[in-house]
């Protein structure tokens, strides 16, 4: 893993990093902009900006690699692009539903996609916002559902709908599961 960080500091630039300098004694307040752990400026706003960055990697307009950590408290943005992070692949959730579908394994299948005939594969996945790679660091900002079954009864806690209630007899080998209350989550685990 590991990737350019120059577009990643040009598209800073481009999006309202400021410098060191200019903000030296201002009193409003500012996020710390961190790339692979060197200082390069301070944002005014970090939300909108983490947003736009995962939504530019989800697209693959920049290295699906480069990680993005937001420390509210500590008011810094962290990104790295370095090598020797290990990043682990999830699949995305948006609105409490998996960003994955029947004709994504349908086209991963075949190997290409019924509209188009393009080659459909892993880098597919990635490149198109199914799946994102998180590291280690990432991993820590994130909520990830153990799996879709807990998506589900996240979307029925949601609309007042007591999932477990017809769920019978208490088996101790069962797995257990997510707590009652309904969760938001962000990613889900990748496995059977």
């Amino acid at each position: 893993v590991g990737s350019y960080s120059a577009p990643v500091i040009e598209f800073l630039e481009e999006w309202g990093l400021e410098s060191l300098e200019e903000n030296a004694h201002s009193s409003t307040p500012c996020t710390k902009v961190f790339v692979n752990g060197v200082w390069m400026g301070v944002h005014r706003d970090p939300a909108n900006l983490v947003k736009t960055i995962k939504k530019l990697r989800r697209k693959d307009d920049i290295s699906p690699e480069v990680s993005v950590v937001r420390d509210i408290r500590e008011r810094e943005l962290r990104l790295y692009t370095d090598a020797g992070r290990v990043c682990r692949p999830l699949f995305i959730v948006e609105n409490q539903q998996l960003a994955l579908q029947k004709k994504h394994i349908k086209w991963l299948n075949q190997g290409f996609r019924d509209d188009d005939g393009e080659e459909f594969k892993w880098e597919q996945l990635v490149k198109t916002g199914i799946i994102e790679l998180l590291d280690a660091e990432e991993e820590e900002t994130v909520m990830i559902s153990m799996t879709p079954e807990d998506l589900e009864n996240s979307r029925l806690q949601s609309a007042g709908i007591n999932p477990h209630e017809n769920d019978g007899d208490f088996d101790p080998a069962a797995r257990l599961k997510a707590g009652i209350n309904a969760h938001t989550w962000t990613h889900c685990e990748i496995h059977p």
